[in-house]
């Protein structure tokens, strides 16, 4: 992880190496120190090694590593090799690079192309982390590059949901396809081409980069006036858990490209930022929490009304802020990264 004008880079293509010593190892790094101690002591090797159940050449052998290198020696090691003469050559690997990142093309793919076998295809995409296409820039084929802000309030995500409405006593999902039409008939007296109009919800929501913390709001549409509205209650929201926001990430929908929504950020001394057309994964993190919102609360249950629906979305919200484990957060909620949070500090 590295940190870079207040953003931290969270990569995924150097994994840290972690030792981890097999069930029947008779030593640990607590063991090679006793032994070190007791040879330290004056006691011979080879009873101390047959104390420790090892042989004498594995005792010397420690002792060796802790009087040349100290404590540092008498830690775990890799095994890999210091030279491997029958590696792939680095030309050979490069060519395997390409096809995997310009045509998406797996090991079964790649190692007829290149007269390789597809076992050592894999172990060369493993090598340049390129075996997961979930790791790839699917436009580009360029590894991801993940980033998470410093601090809370330093960037918020900002994007809108829109959701089919739900007719009072249940769509045709809940109650089937005839008893769905006369609920949608009996809900609403709009019509197209004598088609009841039953229309949609918008679901705005802000998430804040660094610690998730969301917030979110059930709307009638997505116009200008409502996306600034929105925006001031959830700068309110994030107020109330003593963060102060100072960029909003949007996409280039017209409500946020209005000039409206951009006063309202500046009379509050917020920076309005804006990704790059059809680059969606720049606001990932709302776009996720969009994913989240449907499996969780939109799609969690049958409602029988877009009010039951609506009315559930704030219970979800405390679920996702103060209980949820999130993976991007070592199994902690998002209230665990806010900074004097409501209760927190007594």
């Amino acid at each position: 992880m590295a940190k870079t004008s207040g953003v931290v880079e969270v990569s995924t293509l150097h994994r840290t190496e972690v030792f981890v010593s097999h069930r029947n190892a008779r030593l640990t790094v607590h063991g090679r120190r006793l032994l070190v101690q007791r040879v330290c002591s004056g006691r011979p090797v080879a009873h101390v090694a047959a104390e420790m159940g090892v042989s004498r050449p594995t005792a010397h052998k420690w002792v060796r590593r802790w009087r040349t290198e100290g404590e540092a020696g008498l830690a775990d090691r890799s095994s890999r090799p210091r030279t491997t003469p029958h590696r792939t050559a680095s030309q050979t690997e490069a060519r395997v690079c390409e096809l995997r990142q310009s045509r998406k093309l797996g090991p079964a793919r790649i190692g007829p192309i290149l007269g390789l076998p597809a076992s050592t295809v894999h172990r060369i995409l493993t090598r340049h982390s390129l075996n997961r296409l979930a790791w790839l820039d699917r436009p580009t084929g360029q590894p991801v590059r993940r980033y998470e802000r410093a601090r809370p309030g330093e960037m918020v995500h900002v994007d809108i949901k829109k959701l089919g409405n739900i007719p009072d006593g249940g769509g045709w999902r809940t109650v089937g396809r005839e008893s769905g039409d006369r609920n949608r008939q009996a809900t609403t007296s709009r019509r197209k081409r004598c088609k009841p109009v039953i229309g949609y919800s918008y679901i705005h929501s802000a998430v804040d980069d660094h610690s998730r913390l969301a917030y979110s709001e059930v709307l009638t549409d997505e116009r200008k006036e409502t996306a600034a509205g929105f925006w001031r209650r959830a700068q309110a929201f994030f107020a109330a858990h003593g963060i102060t926001v100072e960029r909003v990430l949007t996409d280039n929908g017209s409500c946020y490209k209005s000039r409206l929504f951009t006063r309202t950020l500046t009379a509050a001394g917020i920076a309005h930022k804006r990704i790059r057309p059809y680059r969606p994964q720049t606001n990932g993190k709302v776009e996720r929490f969009n994913r989240t919102l449907l499996d969780e609360w939109a799609y969690l249950r049958p409602y029988t009304s877009n009010t039951e629906r609506t009315e559930a979305l704030t219970d979800f919200l405390h679920t996702y802020n103060h209980h949820r484990c999130h993976t991007a957060l070592d199994g902690n909620p998002p209230i665990n990264r806010v900074n004097n949070a409501a209760g927190q500090y007594t």
